[in-house]
């Protein structure tokens, strides 16, 4: 690729870790409201379930914006874009952290959330297009890997602050961390980056597509089935086992930790493995973890039963990013927001889902729910696997030279 080649390796390098650094930042500050939650609604004195609406509010934010805004700044050159998009984040988690009541924060928070809108699905298709076909798939999910390093350091550090400083601190580490980003981002990514711009032509492409759809799909219904859990697990650790501060924190961290790991592993193996394959074995691992989950009677059994969904849970989102992107290169940008628009709404489904079954059911009920979500997503993704290798090898005998007659 032309740009590659005209950039450094040290360059390219530190572009991505950059904009890795970025989606840790933006991972953080999605997830700080559930690590959070139970300071937030006792400060603000709401209930869980309105507090959790704040995690659908802002997915659902998320969710619209990503494909609509992929669309409106295209045009712009992306170290422009994603060095502002952090400082909008930066401005609007400080903004949240003085909001005298959830009236001012909701508004607040759902303005803020527009800037993951952007910068996840526009750095993975930056990511993308600055690296080889033949690495491609391992650039991208080396800075979705952000949002695994969140949930390792950023999502139990902010529930520990929460829980011992208060909400609208974590608020205001996350955005004085944004204005950092905001800076590497500026520094380090080159100026001239311009993904090819989205078309309404593109944009139909991927919507008659049934393949390109069903695997949006998955993300959407796996997403809905962490979230169901994962929006609440904070005061799940408090409600259900007593847990301390500590304790939650300890959970959050071992959950990404594993999370991490697994990220890790799917980095240097899906472009040998392929992205379709990997993915549907996370979904299958996290729907083990759902269908066990009765078993845990104490913390420590339950962090055994996290143990297969921890280590695929987040792999799950960045190989659904890299199998977008290899089904149609062409096509990665209309696809990264569409993707990223999927994620969202799927925790805007579970928090929403979440919530009515804490109040109608209980916490003890959540998991039902989640693998309901997490076996249409595995179905999906089987089917689309299919289709995707019945068309691959219907290329491949196409390509093939045909024989002389004799």
């Amino acid at each position: 690729m032309e740009l590659e080649r005209a950039l450094s390796r040290e360059s390219i390098r530190a572009a991505r870790w950059s904009l890795l650094f970025g989606n840790f930042v933006i991972g953080c500050g999605v997830m700080v409201v559930g690590g959070t939650l139970n300071d937030l609604t006792h400060d603000l004195n709401i209930s869980v379930t309105t507090g959790g609406q704040l995690l659908a509010i802002a997915a659902l934010m998320m969710g619209v914006g990503a494909p609509l805004l992929a669309w409106l700044v295209g045009h712009i050159d992306r170290r422009t874009l994603l060095a502002w998009t952090m400082v909008w984040y930066a401005v609007g988690h400080l903004l949240c952290a003085l909001a005298p009541g959830y009236e001012w924060l909701w508004p607040a928070r759902a303005l803020t959330v527009l800037s993951a809108a952007v910068f996840t699905p526009q750095a993975a298709a930056t990511a993308g297009f600055m690296s080889t076909p033949a690495k491609r798939g391992q650039a991208i999910t080396f800075v979705f890997m952000g949002w695994s390093i969140a949930s390792v350091a950023g999502m139990p550090l902010t529930a520990w602050i929460g829980e011992r400083m208060g909400w609208r601190v974590a608020m205001a580490m996350i955005g004085l961390a944004a204005f950092a980003s905001a800076w590497l981002v500026w520094r380090h990514l080159p100026a001239g980056v311009r993904p090819p711009a989205l078309s309404l032509r593109s944009w139909r492409k991927v919507l008659k597509s049934p393949l390109l759809m069903a695997v949006v799909a998955v993300t959407a219904c796996q997403s809905a089935g962490q979230f169901t859990v994962l929006g609440y697990t904070a005061p799940y650790y408090k409600q259900v086992f007593g847990a301390s501060p500590e304790q939650i924190s300890l959970m959050f961290t071992w959950f990404g930790a594993l999370a991490l790991a697994g990220n890790v592993l799917l980095n240097r193996s899906i472009d040998r493995v392929g992205a379709a394959p990997a993915v549907t074995l996370t979904l299958a691992l996290m729907a083990l973890s759902l269908l066990i989950w009765p078993l845990a009677s104490s913390l420590p059994v339950l962090a055994a039963v996290l143990l297969p969904w921890a280590i695929s849970g987040f792999a799950t989102n960045s190989g659904q990013q890299a199998r977008l992107g290899g089904l149609s290169p062409r096509l990665a940008p209309a696809l990264m927001a569409l993707n990223t628009s999927a994620i969202y709404l799927g925790h805007a489904l579970g928090a929403s889902g979440g919530g009515w079954v804490i109040s109608h059911h209980g916490y003890e009920q959540l998991h039902w729910l989640g693998l309901a979500w997490m076996l249409v997503a595995l179905a999906l993704s089987l089917w689309a696997q299919r289709v995707q290798q019945r068309a691959d090898a219907h290329r491949e005998s196409a390509l093939k030279p045909a024989q002389p007659l004799r």
